[in-house]
Parts: C-alpha cells; sequence; structure tokens
C-alpha cells in the first residue's frame, strides 16, 4: 500500500511538474517589437546612472542583453534599418536600399514607401503608401501565414516608413503621424477604407494639442547632466524663431514656424504621444486577448529627430532618453496589467546608431570631415570629361553611390565597366574618400570581413548603383557643420542594443558578436514559425529558455 501511494505520489509530482513546464513554455499571447531610431548601445550606459528601476534597467536585469550587436551592412538608415530587422535578412535580398534612392529604370528619385496606387485614409494628405518595394517576407507576414492569417498585427511610428514596413505585407493595420496643420494618426487604403473608431477617438482626444502646449524642460537639475557637453555650444541646430540651442523650450511660441504639429517629432512629446497611441491600439484592436499570437510593432522615431537636431553629446538627446525610459516603463506597466507578466514577449532594438557632430569632434582634435557631393560631383565630370570626352555619363550621385547613363554610354558605344572602373580608380583621390568599388567588383568578389563586406550586404544587384563609395570615418554629406547623421559602417553608426525579454526569454546578457538579422529567426524560433523568407540571420540560441 506504501509503495503504491508512493508511486501516486511520484507521478502526480511528475504531471505536475511537466505541467508547469508546459506552462512556462506557452507561446506568448503578444509580441512587442520596439525600435528606438537612432540609439547608440552607448545610451544604455551612458545614462544609466539616471535611468528608473521599471524601463531600460527592467529588461537588462530581467531580459537577456546582447553588448555586441552591429548591423553588418552599409547603409545604416532608417528604412534600411527596420527592413533587416523584420526580415532578417540585408539589402541585398529585402530590396530596401535607403529611405529614398535613384531608381536607374524610372530614372527619378523614388521613396521607400511611396505608392500611388493608394490613397490615404484619415486625412488628405500623407498617407499613399504601401510596403510592395520590400521584396522579402517579415516575421510579423510569418506569423499570420502560420496561423492561418489569424493572430493580429499591428505597427505604429510617428514615422511612415517605421510603421509601414515593420508591419509587412500582411499587417491589419499600419499607423503613421501626420503633423502640419493636421496633427492625426492616419494610413493607407493599403489596410483599409477608413480609420477604426479607436484611432478617431485618439486623434479627437484633444491629447496632441496638450502635448503641443507643454514647454520642453529637462525633466531633473541641468546641473545634473554632467554626461553630455554644454547647453549652449555651437553644434546644434537651432529651432527657427530661437536665438540659441538651449532651455527652456517654449513649444507654444515655436510650433507655428517650426511646422505646426511637425514640431511634436521633434521634442521628446513625441514619444508620450507614441506610447499612449501603442497602448491605444494594444486595447482598441484586443490585442493578446485571442487564442492567436498577435504582433505590435513600435518605433519611436523622436530620437532621431532630435538627434539630428542637436547631436550625440547634447543635453537635449540625455533628456529625451531619461524621459524615453519613463515611457518605456509605463509601456511595461501597461503590459503588465493588459496582458499579464509571462503572456508576452518583447524586443528593444535600434534601427541605426550615429556619429558625435563631426565639428565637435574637430574641436577635440579627433579626425573628422564634411563631404560637399556637389563638389565631388564635378569632380567625377572631369573625370569621365578627360577619359571619355563626355560629362553626360552619370545619371545620378546619391547615398554615396554613382549611378551611370547606360543610354549614353550605349549611344557612345563605351564600356559601361571600364567607365565604372576608372571612375573607381580615380575617386579614391578625392580628399575622404576612403574606399571605391565597381558593381562588377561585388558580383564577382566576396568579401569575407572588413568595411567592404558591409558594403556587400548592402548593395542589390537589381537597385544599386554602379560605383559604391565609403568615405573616411567620422565624415558626413553636409555643408552644415551643426547636427549630426547617420548611414556608414563604422562602429558609431552600428553598434546598437538588441534586448529580448519576456515569455521564453531568459535573464542574462552575452559578448558575442551578433547581427540585427538576428531578431527574425530567434523570433521565429521561439515562436515555432518559419524564417521570413530573405532570412540570413541566425537564432540567439542563449537567450532562449
Amino acid at each position: 500500500m506504501k509503495k503504491i501511494f508512493l508511486v501516486c505520489c511520484i507521478a502526480s509530482f511528475a504531471l505536475i511538474n511537466c505541467t508547469q513546464k508546459h506552462s512556462n513554455n506557452k507561446k506568448p499571447k503578444l509580441v512587442v517589437g520596439i525600435v528606438i531610431d537612432q540609439m547608440r548601445y552607448d545610451y544604455l550606459t551612458r545614462f544609466a546612472d539616471k535611468y528608473g528601476e521599471d524601463g531600460f534597467k527592467r529588461i537588462l536585469k530581467d531580459g537577456f542583453n546582447l553588448e555586441n550587436a552591429h548591423y553588418n551592412y552599409i547603409p545604416t538608415y532608417t528604412a534600411v534599418g527596420h527592413t533587416s530587422i523584420y526580415t532578417g535578412a540585408t539589402p541585398e535580398s529585402h530590396g530596401i536600399i535607403g529611405n529614398s534612392w535613384y531608381d536607374k529604370f524610372a530614372k527619378k528619385w523614388i521613396y521607400c514607401v511611396d505608392d500611388a496606387n493608394y490613397k490615404t485614409v484619415g486625412t488628405k494628405h500623407g498617407g499613399k503608401k504601401s510596403p510592395y518595394r520590400m521584396q522579402t517576407t517579415t516575421i510579423t507576414d510569418q506569423l499570420r501565414l502560420a496561423q492561418n492569417m489569424q493572430g493580429k498585427t499591428i505597427s505604429v511610428a510617428i514615422k511612415d516608413r517605421s510603421a509601414v514596413l515593420p508591419g509587412g505585407h500582411t499587417a491589419n493595420g499600419a499607423y503613421w503621424f501626420q503633423g502640419k496643420k493636421d496633427g492625426k494618426w492616419i494610413t493607407s487604403t493599403f489596410y483599409m477604407d477608413s480609420l477604426p473608431e479607436w484611432v478617431q477617438d485618439f486623434n479627437d482626444s484633444g491629447k496632441m494639442d496638450d502635448l503641443i502646449s507643454q514647454p520642453w524642460n529637462t525633466l531633473y537639475d541641468i546641473n545634473t547632466y554632467t554626461e553630455s557637453i554644454a547647453d549652449d555650444n555651437e553644434f546644434e541646430v537651432l529651432f527657427k524663431g530661437k536665438d540659441k540651442p538651449t532651455f527652456p523650450y517654449d513649444i507654444t511660441n515655436l510650433k507655428d514656424k517650426n511646422g505646426g504639429y511637425d514640431i511634436l517629432k521633434e521634442i521628446p512629446a513625441g514619444n508620450t504621444m507614441t506610447t499612449d497611441f501603442a497602448k491605444a491600439a494594444i486595447k482598441g484592436e484586443n490585442l493578446g486577448k485571442s487564442d492567436y499570437t498577435d504582433f505590435l510593432a513600435i518605433s519611436y522615431s523622436t530620437p532621431d529627430y532630435i538627434g539630428h537636431r542637436f547631436g550625440v553629446a547634447s543635453k537635449e538627446v540625455q533628456d529625451n532618453y531619461l524621459r524615453l525610459d519613463k515611457n518605456l516603463a509605463n509601456l511595461f506597466s501597461f503590459l503588465d496589467t493588459e496582458i499579464g507578466k509571462g503572456n508576452y514577449t518583447l524586443f528593444l532594438t535600434a534601427d541605426h546608431a550615429a556619429v558625435q557632430v563631426p565639428s565637435y569632434l574637430q574641436s577635440k582634435k579627433i579626425p573628422a570631415h564634411y563631404f560637399n557631393s556637389r563638389d565631388f560631383k564635378n569632380y567625377v565630370n572631369t573625370i569621365t570629361v578627360e577619359h571619355f570626352n563626355s560629362d553626360d555619363l552619370v545619371e545620378s550621385i546619391s547615398n554615396f553611390q554613382i549611378f551611370l547613363n547606360h543610354d549614353e554610354i550605349k549611344r557612345l558605344k563605351l564600356d559601361a565597366n571600364i567607365i565604372a572602373q576608372k571612375i573607381a580608380d580615380e575617386a579614391i583621390n578625392y580628399n575622404n574618400i576612403y574606399k571605391a568599388v565597381t558593381a562588377r567588383t561585388m558580383q564577382s568578389t566576396h568579401f569575407t570581413d572588413g568595411i567592404l563586406q558591409k558594403l556587400q550586404k548592402g548593395y542589390n544587384q537589381k537597385y544599386s548603383g554602379d560605383v559604391l563609395l565609403i568615405p573616411n570615418p567620422s565624415t558626413i554629406s553636409s555643408t552644415n557643420r551643426k547636427g549630426t547623421t547617420h548611414g556608414s559602417g563604422y562602429s558609431y553608426d552600428t553598434h546598437i542594443p538588441i534586448i529580448f525579454y519576456g515569455n521564453g526569454i531568459k535573464a542574462g546578457a552575452s559578448k558575442k558578436a551578433y547581427t540585427i538579422a538576428d531578431i527574425a529567426p530567434t523570433l521565429a524560433n521561439l515562436l515555432q514559425i518559419e524564417f521570413p523568407n530573405g532570412n540570413t540571420g541566425k537564432i540567439v540560441d542563449e537567450a532562449l529558455k
């Protein structure tokens, strides 16, 4: 009798234990992707002493942090980054090679998500968008396909491209912010013919008016912001109507001269608006409440606008991240309440980082440079005149790529490969051009490491130019010595945070090298679904339970 009782107890304990394991390993009800536009990895460490316990620190403590994660291609722009995060691929296969680029077939500049086949929903303009230029599927597409098109994908961001591309081709809704005189969240007829009631309610709530009426001052005493340079400095771009780039910012008086509601994009209130809209989406769409796994893609666009204007070392960037930390804490608390702890998985990353303002680096005797695109084009024309007796052999120079005029080359019975090689050979002699290679080189040589490998992973044979250029480190294409940008393959642009957190994720950190393409396959493995069809990333198995 005792043996039978003991066996029964052991069996019962085993059953309970197995049930608990199964319960702990159940798929999340909601996956949340958080992309912070222009976040350097060192923002996690530089401002750490001033972050609260419930934002960045919470997911660093209880999630899995990849300390050595990088973008593995050039160019590091917003549209390219968001696409690579969600496709697990690089521009060589997913086809998004910039925010805008020269279309050598249409012979004109194009914008990554523009699509004249659709109409704006929510206002009169700003919404003719779709993801059709993205050639591969996303993790959000694969999740819907795996569930027989059940489960919802909702994507939100101030920038249209940052909402459209993460949502993939099958999103139930993608929403972005139309500023100027509108001040509304909108979408495209690619997704729907009219805004849902919850979006209309948000637009009618008066929230945007409340946010735009509040001044921007520092969250804490500005004298405690010792991690950033002086507030009054010569390296920042002024708001129109303001004499100095210093706190406080009287938004009410500045808004009319700075694009009306567009000014919300460039102040921390834009992050608050995005957080509130994301929360409204969770409730309005009943995300995480069905028998299927839903996906919410959130992109915080405001840090990019602030970073461009004020630079990496500014008081404004520091204050923005301290406030964003509180926004994230608010979002995480909402997820705990609305979805339930253990019922959601999230990742946090960035679409690129940023370089210190070159003129600031120069003031510290660190090599940094400005590249004048117009002067360079004149230089290239002198090359083609000297060697081929024509100044009409180049159609466009953009994003550090040279597109040849193949119609003119054919008319003159010249060899495009010879022209491209000659331009590359001579371009390297131009000041602040570090590397110059042809498309033929990209097609015929396999680079296994270094900066040229990153260039190759960003090269798309169908869409990229005939000559590809890499500038010197800390070089930006600008004639304005204020503000900063991104786009290179150097560490300051490529080193970004990747943090996994929640259902199915271990607590810990890794110093191993990972790339941005590793997020999508890791999520696919966690969800037990197929990888995006252009995937080149690998599973971060050490992050998974």
